[in-house]
């Protein structure tokens, strides 16, 4: 469905209705993953984390390699990074070689979720039946695009 006919708007301008898009399916997407990331009793900010834990697995990250590479960025890595020990879906422990740095690293309980996860659904089947491969890796560029 149009976004003018979604939310009974007229836009001032194509920039606006761009803009209203963009944030309207970002809200989308967010409620869309939501329910499967509460199967799992995780935020969609806990879920990023451990996806890129997962990336560095098995080496380490810092606090600061996380906070730098979440979607969020206004998220509070140290707090998610608190919530996730608990759920002992990573481990933190004191760097070896600098005492003043924490090493983070994914557990195998956190691991098997995302293994879990992975095989419940792909982001790809969210968009496959309303965009081509083609439509895709062009929204993409337009969206590296808008943000310059």
């Amino acid at each position: 469905m149009r976004i003018d006919d979604e939310i009974h708007s007229k836009f001032e301008d194509n920039y606006q209705k761009a803009v209203i898009n963009i944030s309207y399916t970002e809200g989308w997407l967010r409620n869309t993953f939501n329910c499967h990331f509460e199967r799992h009793n995780l935020t969609q900010q806990q879920f990023n984390i451990l996806r890129i834990l997962r990336g560095q697995y098995p080496k380490p990250a810092t606090v600061n390699l996380l906070k730098e590479r979440m979607i969020d960025k206004m998220s509070d890595a140290s707090r998610i990074v608190d919530r996730l020990v608990q759920k002992e879906m990573i481990t933190r422990c004191t760097n070896n070689k600098d005492r003043r740095a924490v090493d983070i690293r994914i557990s195998e309980k956190g691991l098997e979720v995302l293994d879990v996860m992975d095989k419940e659904f792909k982001t790809k089947d969210f968009v496959k039946n309303n965009l081509t491969a083609e439509e895709a890796g062009l929204l993409s560029d337009l969206l590296d695009k808008l943000r310059g």
